[in-house]
């Protein structure tokens, strides 16, 4: 509140003016002598009559009056206001509101530390939405998308007001990562089928999407960009605690800090949001170990000993805590969190003319894709050595044994997921070696009559795919129609022929690429696409339940199983239970983890935790740029809402003519007394 509204408000002060008016009116009566009251005895007073105030409706009506006018001088300071966009000759148009629901969000609007019920960016945001949509005409059109990684549609483009009302009563705060761009392009999809000239993105974020040194967003869009709350933009820094490794007696717990400063390139952060601050293992409220953070720590491991007789649930935690309390904590997993990747590869085949690991081993080390690379001279031939893995990487195979497929086939169907890639071996199976039932039929290797892959059909690979149209493969592997049938055809060669499939068995699933992973065979470990391959074949593995944990956002997947509920459990004292909707999408059946914590799992009758944490690109706090033109006050801003000054001014009018009224009605009165007197 400004000096010049306090200013205005104490007028109202002038309330003890008519007090001291109808004090002041009671005069002295004048004594007159009554020879008979000398014969009475004098008594002597036993109380004093209080003074009152002679007429206390008029006195309520003055003291009225002079707080409606404090009330007046202060509404040009103080009026309600709400978020308004400025309209182009007064013509309809359409927004798309992006709502940012992301992990950043959760800091305190004013700044500081975080504490239960303290308004968040996310709440003003959400606000800041409901104003728009209130401020809107008949004939506008909004959509709604939601800035949380991955990027959602919330509402696409309507005109009715009442459905928008209703999305944005369901939107609810979300532990993701940002992804900004995703969003954006949402938004200017859905804003691409609707008629209006005038197209805008409302972005309603703290543009902490950890990529600061990004292009600035707004660039390159005839959609125009609205930025409209720069009281949004993150600040300061963050701590979390993103996993915690029970292992061998030890809690491994990995923290990570945000930098300080609005942009990378700028020389050395300095870092001081782990200052002074320490990580303790917590049980059922209790503190069971503890050790001190370093004081310039961007990502630190720190090991604290489990005492004997602690309880099963254990959390790390950060203490004191900072402005996002919601990921100063992580449940502790137990056996584990990295997913463990099983790789069989000829290092005589697949060597690397600098020396080193083979070239999956070096990727996979490289990618940092949080999974355990475990080098094997063998394929395992038992179910219990495989069950170990969650992921199994089988370059160039020669064929398994009549036991080891029916290992493998178990593995499979339990939720593994395994990678074959073929090459001149396969040709040369020893008797009684095959594929089936991972492959059915044989797999053939011969000259390839083509010089790369169809860009067009490798829609797996991503972006990675136009550079498979050049892989001057020496051979390549050809398989039976038996194999392509009921699988899925992910990459095509240039002739029509399979490049890369996947089969579904049970709840798990198997690759198989018509090529080696070796430079001497083809080009394809040189390209992008296989790195994308890698990191859709772990991805795979972690979503069909080989991985105890994910990141926030990501989907439990459950294939193979009839009856699955997951729920939620509380994270705190007083919380309750919150179960996750299972949705079937391509045929299989998924739950996303919207909120970082444990999830119980019951799959057919069996009960399982999966863990849910924090995405470690959400603790850059550094805001992304955006283009100048975003933040144009031309757009729209702050608006007055309501003007209460006329209403005010009608109220102290009317109170003047009811005061005349009781003055005329109490000198009325006072007449009448005269008289009868």
């Amino acid at each position: 509140m400004s000096f010049a509204t306090i200013a205005a408000l104490l007028v109202a002060l002038l309330v003890a003016a008519p007090v001291a008016a109808h004090l002041l009116r009671r005069r002295q009566a004048e004594e007159q002598p009554f020879p008979p009251a000398k014969l009475v005895p004098p008594t002597k007073p036993q109380a004093r009559r209080r003074s009152m105030l002679e007429d206390r409706s008029l006195f309520a009506v003055r003291a009225l009056s002079v707080v409606l006018l404090a009330v007046l001088g202060a509404t040009p300071f103080v009026r309600c206001a709400r978020l308004g966009l400025s309209r182009k000759d007064g013509a309809s148009v359409a927004l798309a509101i992006v709502i940012d629901d992301s992990l950043s969000m959760r800091a305190p609007l004013e700044g500081g530390t975080g504490a239960p019920g303290k308004r968040t960016k996310f709440d003003r945001a959400l606000a800041s939405a409901r104003e728009l949509a209130t401020g809107l005409r008949s004939g506008d059109a909004v959509a709604v998308v939601l800035g949380g990684a991955p990027a959602r549609v919330a509402l696409a483009s309507t005109t009715n007001m009442a459905a928008v009302t209703g999305a944005l009563d369901t939107i609810e705060p979300s532990d993701r990562a940002t992804d900004l761009d995703g969003a954006l392009a949402l938004a200017r999809e859905l804003l691409r089928s609707v008629p209006h000239a005038d197209r805008r993105v409302v972005l309603l974020s703290d543009l902490a999407d950890g990529t600061p040194n990004a292009a600035p967003l707004g660039g390159g869009s005839d959609t125009t960009l609205w930025v409209p709350l720069p009281e949004l933009e993150a600040k300061g820094s963050d701590c979390a605690v993103t996993r915690a490794d029970l292992r061998s007696g030890k809690v491994r717990a990995r923290v990570v800090c945000s930098p300080e400063g609005r942009a990378a390139g700028e020389g050395a952060a300095v870092i001081s949001a782990s200052a002074g601050r320490a990580v303790e293992l917590r049980a059922e409220g209790k503190v069971l170990a503890s050790a001190p953070l370093g004081a310039a720590v961007r990502a630190e491991e720190v090991a604290l000993d489990v005492p004997d007789g602690a309880p099963e649930e254990l959390v790390v935690g950060l203490s004191p805590g900072d402005a996002i309390l919601e990921d100063d904590e992580a449940p502790v997993v137990p056996a584990g969190g990295a997913l463990p990747i099983a790789v069989v590869v000829d290092v005589a085949s697949t060597h690397v003319a600098t020396g080193g690991p083979p070239p999956i081993e070096q990727a996979l080390a490289a990618m940092h894709l949080d999974a355990e690379v475990r080098p094997l001279p063998a394929v395992p031939d038992h179910a219990d050595e495989l069950a170990a893995f969650a992921g199994l990487i089988v370059d160039d195979v020669p064929g398994f044994t009549p036991e080891g497929r029916r290992s493998l086939s178990a593995w499979v169907e339990r939720g593994g997921v395994l990678l074959l890639t073929f090459g001149p071996r396969a040709a040369t199976a020893p008797l009684g070696a095959g594929f089936d039932p991972l492959m059915p039929g044989v797999v053939r290797w011969g000259p390839s009559p083509s010089q790369g892959a169809d860009p067009a059909s490798a829609v797996f690979f991503g972006p990675s795919a136009e550079g498979l149209n050049k892989l001057s493969p020496d051979g390549r592997a050809s398989f039976d129609p038996a194999a392509v049938t009921n699988a899925d055809l992910l990459a095509r060669w240039d002739d029509g022929a399979p490049l890369l499939l996947r089969r579904s068995l049970g709840r798990g699933a198997v690759f198989a690429l018509s090529l080696p992973l070796s430079v001497d065979e083809s080009d394809f470990v040189l390209r992008p696409a296989f790195l994308a391959l890698l990191d859709r074949f772990v991805g795979t593995a972690r979503a069909r339940g080989g991985a105890r944990q994910i990141d926030v956002g990501d989907a439990f997947t459950f294939d193979g199983f009839k009856d699955v509920s997951i729920e939620r459990l509380p994270v705190r004292a007083g919380e309750a239970r919150r179960p996750i909707p299972v949705v079937e999408q391509d045929g299989r059946r998924r739950a996303v983890a919207p909120l970082r914590g444990r999830y119980e799992v019951r799959l057919d009758g069996e009960r399982a935790i999966r863990v849910a944490t924090v995405p470690e690109r959400e603790i850059d706090l550094r805001p992304r740029r955006v283009i100048d033109a975003a933040r144009a006050e031309a757009l729209g801003g702050v608006v007055p809402s309501i003007d209460a000054s006329p209403y005010v001014a009608l109220g102290l009018l009317g109170l003047v003519v009811l005061e005349l009224f009781l003055r005329a009605v109490g000198q009325k009165r006072e007449g009448s007394a005269s008289t009868t007197a």
